[in-house]
């Protein structure tokens, strides 16, 4: 049996200026949806920053019925109903002040799991699926939760790419239960939910995928997870909105970098020439970075190289050894061993860094790699 805070807290959602900023500030001031419903039109002025006009259409009889009619659409459907400020939405997505005060789901979501949210564009290259797959192939061995939007391109190699790896995946709706948009990504849901992911909303069963839905929905993707990677997106993709969301709540945010004459491409370049996004070198390092340490050692880098095709210099062999030999020593003491000032050192020592041989320390120490 489903409390009446859940009936009263979708009643409210529903009425025309609560948003869920409001919500929050609500249920904050009268302890619950259920107190909000009854007390806030009498009592709005105890609400900093709202007047009589927001809480005018509280109490609405209206609203009560379409409570009624969800509660009962969500129990013949098995739609689990999550209250933000009961805390049953996910943690991260809770610290974002806009985050939905109510979401929708089907599945399970294991929240001890690390969420990484990845996006993209509809129009996939060959090149953004092939980073898919090899990123979902280093980090197999990692216990993650990915996030998407469950679009075609993109969104849809991403939870099938999980689910073939045995990864959860959850696909974030632009719309209410009772759609699924694109159609074509119906067994691809059902799927998801066999393999023990999860799909949300944060719209009600009756919302369609209306155009400005997406964008709405674009902010739980960037909220779910402490990183978002963008694969592919041209110029104001929806993906380059994911990722000024992700900024705004202080999360990472990666970007896969390609040429500039490939539209595909062209937003993740804007992205990391505005410092909006890292750009990603390897995967291994992606991986790394991640915390899905310990990726397979027979996984090539997405921009490879081979330490057998890397034909180092008589000095820069003559400077790695050095270092190799005595890890951690200083720029003085290897100037002083090999008989080399440090101003010849140190460009070849940056160019040792760039080839992924050498790793500088604070104090002008160095270790080979």
């Amino acid at each position: 049996m489903i409390s009446e805070e859940y009936f009263y807290a979708i009643a409210l959602r529903e009425c025309s200026q609560i948003g869920d900023i409001h919500f929050h500030k609500l249920v904050r001031t009268f302890g619950s949806a259920q107190e909000a419903w009854k007390r806030a039109k009498k009592e709005y002025k105890r609400l900093e920053g709202i007047g009589q006009k927001t809480v005018s259409d509280i109490g609405n009889e209206e609203h009560l019925k379409f409570a009624e009619e969800e509660l009962n659409f969500c129990e013949k459907n098995n739609i689990q109903i999550r209250l933000r400020h009961l805390n049953e939405t996910p943690f991260l997505l809770r610290e974002c002040n806009d985050a939905p005060a109510i979401l929708y789901q089907k599945g399970e979501i294991n929240d001890s799991f690390p969420k990484v949210s990845i996006v993209g564009t509809r129009n996939m290259t060959s090149y953004g699926q092939q980073f898919i797959v090899e990123f979902f192939e280093a980090s197999q061995s990692s216990q993650y939760t990915s996030v998407s939007g469950l679009a075609l391109g993109v969104d849809k190699e991403v939870h099938e790419q999980s689910i073939r790896t045995g990864k959860p995946t959850i696909g974030v709706l632009a719309h209410g239960f009772q759609f699924l948009y694109p159609a074509k990504n119906r067994r691809l849901s059902e799927k998801i939910l066999e393999e023990k992911g999860a799909l949300i909303t944060e719209f009600s069963s009756s919302r369609k995928p209306d155009r400005e839905n997406f964008i709405q929905r674009n902010r739980i993707v960037a909220g779910m997870s402490p990183a978002t990677i963008v694969v592919e997106t041209g110029f104001g993709g929806g993906s380059v909105n994911t990722a000024a969301f992700a900024n705004d709540y202080n999360r990472e945010v990666f970007a896969l970098p390609g040429k500039i004459t490939d539209t595909s491409s062209q937003g993740c370049n804007q992205l990391i020439f505005h410092n909006k996004a890292t750009a990603i070198s390897t995967i291994k390092d992606l991986v790394n970075i991640l915390g899905f340490n310990d990726p397979k050692e027979k996984m090539e880098e997405l921009f490879p190289y081979s330490e057998t095709q890397i034909q180092l210099s008589e000095n820069q062999y003559l400077i790695y050894q050095s270092i190799k030999d005595q890890p951690q020593i200083s720029l003085d003491d290897l100037s002083q061993k090999i008989e080399v000032s440090t101003h010849k050192i140190l460009p070849i020592i940056l160019e040792l860094e760039l080839l992924g041989k050498v790793k500088s320390f604070s104090g002008r120490q160095f270790i080979a790699i």
